[in-house]
């Protein structure tokens, strides 16, 4: 690459505001052709909104945006595409009931016969070996291959920039060997890649350059060969990011929650169906549950806290009392504590305060409410100790949940059930949409917890969280879950495979060839 080539995209001085926020604040930078260029922050951080302005689908306050060093304004989308940016976003847009050739037709610009895009898409897929049958019907399809269908769709363009959103956060380890192989052929043709995610090993592994956001400022523009994923991590949070500390030699107890066979039909129309569920958890010990999204994690969670029942008692036993047909509030008594995906409407409401929240699942525990009447002053005294102890930053326990940050409403919710003391809790996404330095004190609470005896159950789509944090890992795919492995012995290979469909060892994959499609296509 020539030193006089004029930059793919330059911005400069880029500013965007809302109402009570500056989003971009001053942002410059350029990405040079064929270069696979990382975009880094903390939710929050200005990304969403800046690629938002190179994709059309809001201006700039101010500033300038040039592409091949002509000053441009992109209208909308259509005008984005048009001028040769392309995007691929975290949330596919796709029509479950229709083919990959129907969906790929209804999201591009021009009118094209179908026999004439089917060979267009064919040969896009032949020279990039993105393999995927134009009449499969998308709800037959892994996630990856959900993607995939949203990359043909930008390829068919002819993109010239092509902006990543997130696109490995659902997708097994295969797949994103398979799409890095994408992206550096596309570079190496001299497509500028603009690459968002919060996995900084993957930034090492794949980009040439890697700007880094902070409330909305630019604040570096480095080579993340050169740093380490720490250094990337603690430029992106302007601090020191701690590491998990766990106890040395520490030993694991006598088994505490124990599941077997625990069996649930599908719920709603696209439930899956939980099918002789098994595994064991000691005091002291986390337990992970890995899988692509959609294969049960959230029946699961249900069942497991009481919030949907079954009707074996001993499916679920904590320290020996049968709890399968309790609902959560005996469940609760018992000492389970549990904590759902969904922080707002689900783990928390979002119109009461701080201490409402605590009041709704530590009442019992913790005598907040007494003879049917709540107890404000003791309410709040607990809200006070979780916003203490979790450095959440909110106004006070009168602050509505609603008003507070994602990142600082799940260190809440975690905070009112650790500090329960629960003899286990269950836990699904515990940093979903978390910023680095929020997501380290999560896990190290969930840590200590269970440093304190607690029995843990993990459930992450994020499998270097689970890695990083979990003594023993399962996998869970189409509501069934694989054999639990060690952490320290577990084979990412393997992990993967069992996350794409493939049940038993790597060795034995032929015998499901109609899985591995899904995997390894």
């Amino acid at each position: 690459m020539g030193t006089d080539q004029k930059p793919r995209l330059e911005l400069s001085g880029i500013t965007k505001r809302f109402p009570g926020v500056l989003a971009n604040d001053n942002v410059s930078f350029a990405v040079q052709p064929g270069a696979i260029h990382a975009l880094l922050g903390e939710n929050g951080a200005g990304k969403s909104t800046l690629v938002k302005m190179i994709y059309g689908i809001m201006s700039p306050d101010a500033g300038d945006i040039r592409w091949n060093g002509e000053v441009i304004r992109v209208a909308n989308p259509k005008a984005a595409r048009k001028l040769g940016i392309g995007m691929v976003f975290q949330h596919f847009s796709l029509f479950e009931a229709l083919t990959v050739l129907e969906n790929i037709a209804l999201g591009m610009d021009a009118k094209i016969p179908a026999r004439e895009l089917e060979a267009r898409i064919r040969q896009v897929m032949d020279q990039y070996g993105l393999k995927l049958d134009p009449h499969r019907t998308v709800s037959t399809l892994s996630v990856g291959e959900r993607q995939r269908i949203e990359i043909v769709r930008a390829l068919l363009l002819n993109p010239k920039l092509l902006i990543m959103d997130e696109p490995t956060s659902v997708l097994t380890p295969q797949e994103v060997d398979q799409l890095f192989i994408v992206l550096r052929k596309l570079a190496a043709e001299g497509c500028s890649i603009l690459y968002i995610s919060h996995k900084l090993h993957e930034i090492k592994a794949l980009c040439d350059t890697a700007t880094i956001l902070r409330g909305g400022k630019l604040v570096d523009t480095c080579d993340p060969k050169v740093e380490t994923s720490r250094s990337m991590a603690e430029k992106m949070i302007g601090g020191n990011l701690k590491s998990i500390e766990k106890p040395q030699g520490r030993s694991l107890g006598t088994e505490k929650f124990v599941v077997n066979r625990l069996n649930l039909p599908a719920i709603g129309h696209f439930g899956t169906a939980l099918k002789d569920i098994t595994f064991t958890v000691r005091a002291g010990e986390i337990f992970g549950i890995a899988g692509v999204a959609g294969n049960g994690q959230t029946a699961l969670l249900l069942a497991l806290s009481g919030e949907e029942p079954v009707d074996d008692a001993g499916a679920i036993t904590l320290d020996g009392v049968p709890l399968g047909t309790l609902d959560a509030k005996r469940r609760r008594l018992e000492g389970l504590a549990a904590v759902p995906e969904e922080r707002n409407g689900h783990a928390a409401v979002p119109d009461f305060t701080l201490w409402d929240n605590a009041v709704l699942t530590a009442r019992d525990r913790l005598g907040l409410a007494l003879s049917g009447f709540i107890q404000p002053r003791a309410a709040r005294k607990y809200a006070g100790e979780v916003i203490s102890a979790f450095s959440v930053k909110a106004t006070g326990t009168e602050a509505v949940a609603g008003s507070l940050s994602g990142g600082n409403l799940q260190k809440y919710i975690m905070g009112r059930e650790i500090l329960q003391k629960p003899t286990a809790l269950v836990v699904s996404q515990p940093t979903w949409g978390v910023d680095a330095g929020a997501a380290a004190a999560i896990h190290q609470s969930l840590v200590d917890l269970a440093g304190a005896g607690s029995s843990i159950i993990v459930i992450s789509q994020d499998l270097d969280e689970l890695l990083s944090l979990c003594d023993t890992l399962a996998v869970i795919n189409g509501g069934r879950l694989s054999k639990p492995m060690r952490v320290s012995e577990a084979d990412i290979n393997e992990i993967g495979l069992l996350m794409g469909g493939v049940h038993g060892t790597p060795q034995e994959t032929h015998i499901e060839s109609g899985a591995v499609h899904a995997v390894t296509a």
